[in-house]
């Protein structure tokens, strides 16, 4: 899989107490909890990923926390935002509780609470991007190999000025569209399977075509991508998506690909830079938000003050 980073963030600050309570404020969703270390966790559908985080490091001899999260990218956007604020948090709490954890260890803990523990369907790429950070091939098998890509900095500084994210107006459950994707596969659909062999093999393509600064081939590259990955399930897009994807084409995208699972959140779409103002004028006209972004190059950063 390949994969970037850009400069939208989840953050969290930690702060100790000297009682076994443990306070969680999510500005994202504007909820407030407070639970006990020493009492039983309830599940209940508020902030249970916070929950599933606090009660995986509990220890009897570590007091408790006040801890504020928030993120500058919005809940089920498809830009990775839940896993990030995740791998903020394992990383907040392995500070609080003296754990020296590398990025692999980090990305494995995060994903394990949010996939495991919690049961939440999905796959594990969002959270080994968040906590390595910058470009990667990442390979997934028995274990997992994040490659770091050297790729030029005049090729990234190009790629800021040719690239755009068109939020599509919705956000969505991702677990249900991967969910969908995964029974297709499961029971042997020959365009979910065709799909998925399509992109593993699109997915090399595209890290080579960035290694070798041919972007107009990476652009065109991300649209045949978009076709293939539609092919997984009849839930990743919707007449919406594509009449966002037709406008932005029309006038002037080379391609484009739905972020994350699909179904809505962003559109990340390539334009030539002589035309890229065009598409977002068509888009905005239609109602659509446009975004443009900078690559971050770092992963996980922790600190005490």
């Amino acid at each position: 899989m390949l994969s970037a980073t850009i400069n939208r963030y989840a953050y969290g600050s930690l702060r100790p107490r000297e009682d076994r309570r443990v306070t969680v404020e999510s500005v994202d969703f504007g909820s407030t909890i407070e639970v006990g270390l020493d009492e039983d966790t309830a599940f209940d559908g508020e902030l249970d990923l916070v929950k599933a985080a606090v009660y995986r490091f509990g220890a009897p001899d570590v007091g408790g926390y006040d801890l504020v999260l928030r993120s500058n990218a919005p809940p089920g956007s498809g830009l990775g935002s839940s896993s990030t604020v995740m791998v903020a948090l394992t990383g907040l709490l392995a500070e609080h509780h003296g754990r020296t954890l590398d990025e692999y260890e980090i990305a494995q803990l995060a994903h394990a609470i949010e996939r495991v523990d919690l049961g939440i369907s999905g796959g594990m790429q969002d959270q080994y991007a968040a906590t390595f950070g910058g470009f990667n091939f990442i390979e997934f098998g028995d274990r997992v190999v994040v490659n770091p890509l050297r790729v030029r900095d005049e090729v990234v500084h190009e790629l800021e000025l040719s690239l755009m994210l068109c939020f599509t107006g919705t956000t969505r459950a991702s677990s249900k569209v991967i969910d969908d994707q995964t029974r297709r596969v499961s029971e042997g659909s020959f365009d979910a399977l065709a799909g998925l062999r399509a992109q593993k093999e699109l997915a090399v393509a595209m890290k080579s075509a960035l290694l070798r600064g041919a972007l107009r081939e990476f652009g065109e590259l991300l649209g045949e991508a978009w076709k293939q990955k539609k092919r997984m399930s009849p839930l990743i897009s919707n007449p919406r998506i594509d009449e966002i994807y037709e406008i932005a084409t029309r006038n002037g995208a080379l391609g484009g690909k739905v972020t994350g699972a699909g179904g809505g959140g962003f559109i990340l779409f390539y334009c030539d830079f002589t035309r890229k103002h065009r598409v977002i004028e068509a888009l905005e006209k239609a109602g659509a938000s446009t975004m443009e972004f900078s690559f971050e190059g770092k992963g996980l950063r922790t600190w005490r003050a």
